[in-house]
């Protein structure tokens, strides 16, 4: 059953504690009324028993979930979104009301409420009463309420069975952040149309992206090298310039500027981007090569890749040429798209900053596969797109969930919207400093189904999203773009631009799959 038909048949059991406070009224009531609280990110038969043994105790059954904010089991749980979570609980028929609990623990939503009965699971008394539990009970007491153990015949974990195999629900949170927003596939589609209008400036070190084929030969015999028949090599034009063609494959007019070598790369740099379309603007500097990562594949498989790059600081004055370019782009955006090969740092990155207009949307992403880089030196821009290990290396911090490390890192960077890239785990999405609320944030999956190759895929998340938060000025619009074109990217080999008919076709798809749900 799609998730819009969930809502609309038992949407209307989801309250707010304060619904709850005014349905339910002052104790004693003529119905009784028992309240259970946990997580139920996967809902098993342990839960369903213990639901069952509550709704036989009282009249009314109120279900509360913990909020995603407050969930510190495992770093990326839950898997399944509080959304969802609470439109599961609610399609039970035993279940009459269900609660989204924003706080911590259920403290202040039982003292508001005031259940006549709060059930625990039995697991909670095995070695005495636990202080958080203790603390409950005393909370449920002081109103006159009654807290209540359900047997324990039969214990479940929800996070062993999650270990086992990891929920699928990639449409089912689609299908339920668009519904909450008032999105459809026509407004997608629309938006997907409208990305020409805009132009758009991008700043950022060039990496030509070396692929060469190779067979596999064997090996000497008397040292460990191996030995490998050249077939092919094919380059693309990477880094910050397939940011730039990817807007420019949308239908965006596309300014790019960037620093080169003197060499036979930059020629094939330059006229690359300017068939695509692109006005490039190249710094040059002689003895600094061109950014090229030459991949040797042998039967599909990236056996070795070498590098050739020089990472030294620009000069203040080639900083001066790149700025101006920013001052005088008239660009309804402009994207830093860095990779810490010689373009920002901390003595420039200043400078990049000051040279934005006033009016242009800013976007930055500081890459650090090779490098070190901090995306919150970007500070105070509308956009930012680290993914997980960045985010982690920003904020020095290896442990925490990914809830609060994208609120931590939100914080910090002082943005107005973050999209942190999750890898084949989607993306977790942060657009409000009020990280208790339950419109702070989304999560949504990958669409990838047959990966071919990862690379590139931030690249186009990073133009689609940024292009399409100038046509739509909706995070949620601009995120399934983005990550429409992402997955477009994983699924083609090599790191080439992507166009809207590629994106409307995957759209296409997704549709059809999510209709199914």
């Amino acid at each position: 059953m799609p998730n819009s038909s969930l809502n609309r048949l038992y949407g209307r059991k989801i309250k707010t504690p304060e619904e709850l406070r005014t349905i339910l009224g002052p104790m004693p009531r003529e119905k009784r009324a028992i309240m259970c609280h946990g997580v139920f990110d996967v809902v098993h038969p342990g839960h369903i028993r213990h639901l069952a043994y509550a709704k036989g105790k009282a009249d009314i059954l109120i279900t509360s979930i913990t909020a995603d904010a407050h969930i510190t089991k495992g770093l990326h749980r839950p898997h399944v979104p509080q959304d969802l979570r609470a439109l599961n609980l609610a399609a039970l028929e035993m279940v009459d009301y269900v609660v989204v609990d924003i706080n911590a623990t259920p403290l202040a939503n039982l003292k508001l409420i005031q259940p006549d009965l709060f059930a625990k699971g039995y697991e909670y008394t095995t070695t005495g009463m636990r202080p958080k539990t203790e603390e409950e009970a005393e909370a449920v007491r002081a109103y006159g309420g009654e807290i209540v153990f359900t047997p324990g015949d039969i214990v479940y974990s929800s996070s062993k069975l999650i270990e086992l195999e990891a929920p699928k629900l990639r449409f089912e949170k689609l299908q339920i952040i668009m519904e909450r927003k008032g999105i459809s596939f026509e407004d997608l589609r629309r938006a997907i149309n409208a990305l020409s209008a805009y132009r758009v400036h991008v700043v950022g070190d060039t990496i030509v992206d070396s692929y060469t084929n190779c067979v596999m030969i064997g090996g000497q015999t008397k040292t460990p090298t191996l030995s490998v028949l050249f077939e092919s090599k094919t380059d693309y034009a990477g880094g910050a310039a397939i940011v730039a063609k990817h807007c420019r494959a949308a239908g965006a007019d596309v300014s790019f500027c960037t620093v080169l070598g003197d060499d036979a790369y930059a020629e094939f740099v330059v006229n690359d981007l300017q068939q695509a379309g692109v006005s490039v603007s190249v710094v040059t500097e002689r003895g600094r090569p061109t950014v090229n990562k030459n991949a040797i594949v042998v039967g599909g498989y990236r056996l070795l890749k070498v590098d050739t790059l020089d990472n030294n600081s620009i000069t203040d004055a080639m900083c001066n040429k790149m700025t101006d370019t920013v001052r005088n782009s008239g660009a309804d955006a402009v994207i830093y798209a860095d990779f810490r090969h010689g373009i920002f740092n901390r003595r420039t990155i200043p400078d990049f900053i000051e040279a934005i207009p006033a009016n242009a949307y800013r976007v930055a992403d500081s890459q650090v596969a090779s490098r070190w880089g901090n995306i919150t030196e970007f500070r105070g821009f509308d956009l930012i797109t680290p993914n997980e290990r960045e985010a982690r290396f920003a904020l020095a911090d290896q442990d925490s969930g990914i809830r609060p490390l994208a609120s931590a890192i939100f914080d910090e960077a002082q943005c107005k919207l973050l999209i942190l890239k999750l890898g084949q785990r989607g993306v977790l999405v942060c657009q409000s400093t009020d990280h208790e609320s339950l419109d702070s944030f989304f999560v949504l999956d990958s669409f990838v189904e047959n990966l071919v190759d990862p690379v590139g895929a931030g690249d186009a998340l990073l133009a689609y999203s940024t292009l399409a938060m100038l046509a739509t000025k909706d995070p949620t619009q601009a995120t399934i773009i983005g990550l429409l074109a992402a997955a477009c990217e994983c699924e083609c080999d090599g790191n080439a631009p992507i166009a809207p008919k590629q994106i409307l076709k995957k759209l296409d798809a997704v549709e059809k799959q999510t209709n199914y749900v």
